[in-house]
């Protein structure tokens, strides 16, 4: 049996603005950017990584969702209390630079942390958490 990832999600309130950011200032390819059943269907993904995508997703994508539920996740994710993703880079400090020189907003500047890898911290436009890791050398 082989198991591997195929798709994570990440929350989106503003699909233009995930775009940019995604896009623009990760460097991530737009793979799908389409309507499906009333919602916008997009993904996007690392050129090194053909296999794996992240879906853009509104907040509680669910049509069988209350309104009350959305409107929970929508604060929950505009606090930026909803998870995001970690992505591994080959150089941290400067993808930290070519983040924040595009506007990321800055949670952590990146640092060397007692488990073994160097990383610094952003938010999306959505208020997601990504990290972004590199292993430090022994």
């Amino acid at each position: 049996m082989n198991v591997k990832l195929s798709q994570c999600f990440i929350a989106v309130d503003d699909h233009d603005k995930a775009l940019a950011f995604y896009r623009d200032a990760l460097g991530l390819e737009v793979r799908n950017d389409v309507g499906f059943e009333g919602m916008r269907w997009v993904t996007v993904g690392s050129p090194a990584q053909p296999d794996v995508e992240i879906v853009l997703e509104p907040p509680l994508a669910d049509p069988n969702a209350s309104p009350a539920d959305r409107q929970a996740v929508a604060e929950l994710l505009a606090k930026g209390m909803l998870r995001g993703v970690i992505f591994a880079t080959d150089d941290v400090d400067a993808t930290f630079e070519q983040v924040r020189a595009a506007g990321g907003e800055v949670l952590q500047e990146p640092v060397d942390q007692p488990y073994g890898v160097r990383d610094c911290a952003f938010r999306d436009p959505a208020g997601n958490m990504l990290r972004f890791t590199q292993p430090r050398s022994s």
